[in-house]
């Protein structure tokens, strides 16, 4: 019994040490900046008079491009 819970407690640290490995959040990432807006739907703006914008980092995804599909021939 005590050789069972050994390998599952071994097994449970493997798993989770990769399941937390660095493989999320890799790829290209862009910045992405939108003026701020208040209830009423206006635009925030600072002392200065500028138009604060709130930024974020979203990941970029990549399209892939399919090959065509040839077209099907008549079975007569």
């Amino acid at each position: 019994m005590k050789y069972v819970i050994a390998i599952l407690a071994s097994l449970a640290l493997a798993h989770g040490a990769y399941a937390s490995d660095d493989h999320a959040g890799k790829g290209e990432m862009k910045k992405v900046c939108h003026p701020k807006k208040d209830k009423e739907g206006k635009e925030v703006k600072d002392k200065a008079g500028k138009v604060v914008e709130e930024c974020k980092e979203i990941k970029v995804r990549k399209k892939l491009e399919a090959t065509e599909i040839p077209p099907a021939k008549d079975k007569k």
